[in-house]
């Protein structure tokens, strides 16, 4: 169904690309390809849906066939209708403002008689759980509910190839679940499926082939059995992450010793007349690193932007080294850094934006090279923000973090996009933060992360 013959693309504005690829996707089978960041993944499923490089400029030589043609040469609209894409960052696959209308959307531009569009959209719905969000607009929801949206929109429409990137980034459990559970059922359906993945383990039993793309070429491939057969020693060495659930995360909630440098008593937040939560009481102290973790839509990141000084509670009491604090000094003392890093961004390089208000002191300046090495970023000191690779772009926004000076972390899913190796990177790098009196908060869903360097748990419902 998918086949790539000798298949090279540079983009344009860079030196990367994939080169020689050569692989068939048979119909009905599930490929997935995983391997370091930035190392080719996205852009093999930018050839098959045709974003490259009609969107993503740059030179295209060798054959990407679809049933056996090469549609290079078909208009795009003609390519959406056999291929459905669900984007590593789903915001930017979105068209319309409301969630029905989103989930709507592809099959009223293809023309679709209407009472079919309702009874696909309605079906699409409840397949991902989002009966209740229906009539919520989309920029409000949590990262979660965006990511089930898009896999809406795009089940909706039915395609007979779905290409995804990393699609688990921003969802629970619950959420993983679900998406394993429709991607199933498509693939019995005799469609085709490729996927670009770092989370290994839910796709075993789903999986036919996983695909190694390292430095923009295949490397190998592996059967399920081979997968689960790896040494943990040839997992790390090869940055990917673990093929085996884990058993879940239980660590305690969050204790210390003395003044908790965060505390928080009766918060409550609501958003028109909905209540978000209520009678929120959490410390967090010094030297410890605490995972936030819930379901999506429980209101993590609302809590760590009202922690940052970013949104107000509707009511409740934040204390920073246990004096109250208004939002300008608890932006003083808190680092956020958001999930969409897209939004945290303002500078022409990556070398500026992490020097972004900062002195230009040679310690200053010595502590930036030695985290965008650390980050693997040294490289892209000079490029724009946005050309990076999504998993590229979370670890800059960590670095920022880091090298703020501010002795309170707030990370929001700062592992959502990133292989194996740099997951194990920023785990250290956030565990090494915490030992040296930083106070960590993680909002996260990656239970290996937990696992890494988490002390503490507090569950948020």
């Amino acid at each position: 169904m998918i086949r790539f013959a000798h298949t090279c693309f540079q983009y344009a504005d860079s030196g990367d690309g994939v080169e020689d690829i050569g692989l068939h996707v048979r119909k009905g089978e599930c490929v997935v390809l995983t391997g370091p960041s930035g190392n080719g993944k996205t852009t093999l499923t930018r050839l098959v849906n045709g974003l490259a490089p009609a969107f993503y400029a740059g030179r295209l030589s060798g054959a990407v066939e679809l049933g056996g043609r090469d549609r290079r040469e078909e208009p795009l609209w003609q390519r959406g209708r056999l291929v459905g894409s669900v984007f590593q960052d789903p915001k930017s696959q979105f068209f319309s403002s409301q969630l029905a209308g989103e989930v709507a959307f592809a099959c009223e531009n293809y023309g679709i008689p209407h009472d079919e569009i309702v009874s696909r959209t309605d079906a699409a719905i409840r397949a991902f759980r989002l009966e209740g969000l229906r009539d919520r607009p989309l920029d409000v929801l949590s990262s979660g509910e965006k990511q089930r949206t898009a896999m809406a929109s795009v089940c909706a429409l039915d395609p007979p190839v779905l290409v995804c990137d990393e699609p688990t980034a921003n969802l629970d459990e619950q959420g993983i679940r679900e998406l394993r559970d429709a991607l199933l059922q498509f693939k019995r359906e005799g469609r085709t499926l490729l996927i670009a993945e770092h989370r290994l383990a839910w796709l075993v039993g789903l999986a036919d082939r996983f695909v190694y793309v390292r430095e923009g070429r295949l490397r190998w491939e592996k059967t399920p059995e081979q997968m689960l057969g790896m040494t943990e020693e040839e997992r790390e060495r090869l940055q990917l992450r673990s093929v085996r659930e884990g058993a879940p995360a239980a660590l305690p909630p969050p204790t210390g010793e003395g003044v908790p440098a965060v505390s928080l008593e009766g918060l409550a937040c609501g958003r028109g007349r909905k209540c978000i939560w209520e009678d929120l009481r959490l410390a967090a102290w010094p030297g410890r690193v605490t995972a936030l973790t819930g379901r999506n839509g429980a209101g993590k990141t609302t809590l760590a932007k009202i922690l940052a000084g970013l949104e107000r509670p509707s009511r409740g009491e934040i204390r920073i080294h246990g004096r109250k604090a208004s939002p300008a000094q608890r932006r003083k003392h808190c680092w956020y850094s958001a999930n969409d890093t897209g939004t945290q961004f303002f500078t022409n390089s990556v070398s500026e934006e992490l020097l972004l208000g900062l002195p230009r002191t040679q310690a200053v300046l010595d502590r930036a090279r030695a985290l965008l090495r650390r980050f693997a970023l040294y490289a892209y000191k000079d490029a724009h923000p946005a050309i990076l690779s999504g998993g590229q772009k979370q670890r800059l926004a960590i670095a920022c973090g880091l090298i703020s000076g501010r002795e309170i972390l707030l990370l929001d899913e700062p592992t959502s996009g990133l292989d194996g190796g740099n997951m194990r990177i920023i785990a250290d790098a956030l565990r090494a933060e915490a030992d040296h009196g930083k106070t960590v908060l993680v909002i996260t869903h990656d239970g290996e992360l937990i696992r890494a360097c988490c002390d503490s748990q507090w569950k948020l419902e």
